[in-house]
């Protein structure tokens, strides 16, 4: 499936007791673009994701997928969006190739059990675990079972991909792996990062929330300006040029007392 654009508009979340979770939030992710939302934690990131995938009805407000406003119809939703939760759990009894075939539900009477098949090597495959369809969940370790949970979503054809800190649990190495995996990818990706410092590496576009609002959208060095990082996450932040390439690095570290 063609990647397609997201469009966010407007969209207000309010509680039954009117508390507002998300506040005219509005922005648009090009096709095959990778945006990253962040924010510090109670911002509203995990919501915001819930609602592009359709779990959360907003009370104001509308999000396209394309031309889709995807509260409208759920078999097409299941087919054009995937997500991978903070906290995926699988059952440990399962051998791999079972659980990433189960990224083949939406398509279940639509397509041949050979294109099946080809969709679960694929997306095997391209999270570098062909091979392991025999072995059982229990036995991956964390970042092998994060990129099964990957694995999974893209065993659906997804033309958006919706991950919620994907790189949780996840020793450094392990998360630099993910997000140049999920880099790799051709198909429009939104996802929330807690972790500043690999957020510009990886990021097209950056939604910074706060309390629920939208308040900068932008390529990651217009939305973390050092005005911004200081107002919202009480940080430093420091820049300097790599010294073995024609890029910058950026460090975040507490603020020195006044």
């Amino acid at each position: 499936m063609h990647a397609l654009p997201v469009s966010l508009e407007g969209v207000t979340l309010k509680t039954n007791r009117g508390v507002r979770l998300l506040d005219d939030v509005s922005f648009t992710v090009e096709p095959a673009e990778r945006c990253v939302i962040v924010g510090p934690n109670g911002a509203g990131k995990s919501t915001l994701l819930a609602v592009i995938a359709g779990r959360l009805r907003p009370t104001a407000g509308r999000v396209l997928v394309g031309e889709q406003d995807v509260h409208q119809a759920q078999a097409p939703r299941a087919r054009r969006i995937a997500t991978v939760g903070q906290n995926e759990s699988a059952d440990l009894r399962l051998g791999l190739g079972d659980y990433v075939a189960l990224g083949r539900v939406p398509h279940q009477h639509l397509s041949t059990a050979c294109e099946h098949r080809e969709a679960v090597t694929r997306a095997m495959t391209a999270c570098g675990l062909k091979g392991w369809e025999r072995r059982s969940i229990h036995t991956l370790s964390g970042g092998e079972r994060q990129r099964a949970h990957l694995a999974r979503a893209l065993a659906q054809e997804p033309a958006l991909l919706l991950l919620d800190e994907p790189t949780n649990h996840l020793d450094l190495r392990a998360r630099i792996d993910l997000l140049d995996l999920v880099h790799g990818l051709r198909m429009t990706v939104v996802v929330s990062l807690h972790e500043l410092s690999l957020v510009s590496g990886f990021a097209d576009r950056v939604v910074m929330l706060e309390h629920g609002r939208s308040i900068a959208s932008g390529s990651p060095a217009e939305t973390l300006s050092e005005q911004r990082v200081a107002e919202v996450f009480d940080l430093s932040l420091v820049r300097v040029r790599h010294p073995q390439g024609d890029r910058e690095l950026s460090f975040f570290e507490k603020r020195a007392a006044c």
